[in-house]
């Protein structure tokens, strides 16, 4: 078995000398920041980029549990993307960058399966499948579905329109829309349970419709229907995961930015972005008086994080903070790692991700969860890399297989028994109200999974759970969402930060 570790580059990075000036200063070595080095530091800029965090590449990071002979290598956040086809745009952006990087296509016919009460249904490759997919499951409903998958052909039409396809003139763009978008136009600033609600009254078909929505964590009487579309079409375009696992890109990006004379900074947090008469002059490190001048500075840490507290206050005009204040973060995760003896494959577990819901109404779901009482799971996804990857022993050791379950949860520190201020000292870690919190949904979690593929709880070796506090901890997110701004109508296009 071949032996890897997230942690293979942390070394050198803690202990990398400081640079007292770059080019460009990057705060936050998360994908973003990773792609913005890459392409900056190959077009011959000197760049530094700074993490707080001993791992390079923020929510797209693994980590390794056991010895080297019998390691588990668990994803973070990087569990499958689209569109990884020979043209896709992940893979654009990589080999304009010299990177190399194979993908494994999850399966075709339901890479995606959404388990109801009473109701299965596998999301499959190709729109016009889909399309066909939905109609098989509920003949009744074919105008309605017609008229969803309108709306996802228009709008990504209307993705297409930028870039290098953007039409010359304001009235091609206008022709353009007129022709080919008009119904994406229309419902441009609506929520996505506004759109479904002209297609169907099928309380079903529209929870079909809807079963990606842990991909970005909202209900649908707050999601943007042009995001839900942009990501369904994302997918429907293939299901990939990345050979090595969701480490493989931030190793290579950093490869990439060291190779061209940059630098990667580890447990190095900035505490401040230093600003002179309304521009950037650099950074200052956290716990010293360290500075590193730079004319230009990147910060890939959250919007709100950002404004509020790596920018003086007086370096933010009242209003602008007014309204950074005012936004709203996406929801967090909790996820639970499993080692599992033996073939999942045993079980009746594919190459696919399981989506299991205790209901229909996203709205209730979400309203009962995101409330303040004690956090309760409506759902879970279910993952397996090593079912992704079979060919790479280096998810869990032999004869086991890793297994990993999330289900959405509320960041808010305190409906998990912790103070905020005690995070960044992990005293958190040994208070009996969140272990026991902790505890609770973990089985639940596991429960949820055996429910679904009997005889796998027998089959746990290994448990390990994170909480939306350790992700607070570790990649500093406001409200621990792994989601960046939530994607509601009042915060997408032309309404989210340029």
């Amino acid at each position: 078995m071949e032996t890897y570790s997230a942690t293979q580059d942390t070394k050198k990075r803690v202990r990398q000398d400081l640079p007292s000036t770059a080019d460009v200063a990057i705060v936050g070595c998360g994908l973003g920041g990773l792609v913005a080095g890459a392409y900056l530091a190959r077009a011959g800029k000197k760049v530094a980029c700074f993490d707080s965090h001993y791992v390079a590449g923020g929510c797209a990071t693994m980590f390794s549990r056991g010895g080297e002979k019998a390691r588990y290598n668990f994803d973070v956040g990087l569990h499958y993307i689209g569109d990884c086809g020979p043209e896709g745009h992940i893979p654009s952006i990589f080999r304009d960058l010299g990177i190399e990087q194979e993908y494994i296509e999850m399966d075709p016919d339901g890479f995606d399966v959404l388990l109801f009460p009473d109701l299965q249904f596998a999301i499959p490759v190709g729109r016009d499948r889909y399309r066909d997919r939905l109609v098989e499951a509920f003949p009744n409903e074919r105008k309605g579905i017609d008229r969803y998958i309108r709306f996802l052909t228009e709008v990504d039409y209307l993705a297409s329109m930028s870039g290098p396809n953007r039409p010359k003139s304001r009235m091609g763009a206008m022709w353009s829309v007129m022709s080919n978008g008009r119904l994406g136009a229309k419902y441009r600033n609506a929520t996505i349970g506004e759109f479904l609600e002209t297609c169907t009254r099928d309380v079903h078909l529209k929870a079909v419709m809807l079963g990606q929505n842990g991909d970005y964590g909202l209900g649908p009487s707050a999601c943007s229907a042009l995001l839900h579309a942009g990501l369904v079409n994302h997918y429907l375009k293939g299901a990939y995961y990345p050979v090595g696992g969701g480490q493989v890109f931030a190793d290579k990006l950093a490869h990439c930015i060291e190779h061209a004379g940059g630098s990667i900074h580890l447990n190095q947090g900035v505490e401040q972005i230093l600003v002179e008469g309304g521009e950037a002059t650099g950074i200052r490190l956290e716990g010293s008086r360290e500075r590193v001048h730079a004319p230009v500075v990147i910060s890939n840490a959250d919007f709100k994080k950002t404004y509020s507290m790596l920018l003086e206050e007086a370096d933010v005009p009242v209003e602008k903070r007014t309204n950074v204040e005012k936004m709203q973060m996406g929801g967090a995760i909790f996820m639970t790692y499993l080692g599992v003896k033996g073939d999942l494959r045993d079980l009746g577990m594919g190459n696919a991700n399981y989506w299991q819901f205790d209901g229909y109404d996203f709205d209730a779901m979400y309203g009962e969860t995101y409330g303040e009482g004690v956090p309760k799971p409506f759902g879970a996804y279910i993952t397996s890399a090593s079912l992704k990857e079979p060919d790479w022993g280096g998810h869990a050791p032999e004869g086991e297989m890793s297994l990993e379950i999330m289900t959405l949860m509320p960041g808010k520190a305190s409906q998990w028994g912790v103070e905020a201020d005690s995070i960044g000292k992990r005293k958190y870690k040994n208070e009996s109200a969140y272990q026991d919190l902790k505890l609770e949904i973990e089985e639940n979690l596991i429960q949820r999974a055996e429910r679904i593929f009997p005889g796998l709880a027998e089959r746990v070796v290994f448990r390990e759970s994170a909480t939306p506090v350790t992700h607070t901890r570790y990649t500093r997110a406001s409200g621990g969402s792994g989601y960046g701004l939530a994607a509601t109508p009042g915060q997408f296009m032309q309404h989210r930060p340029s």
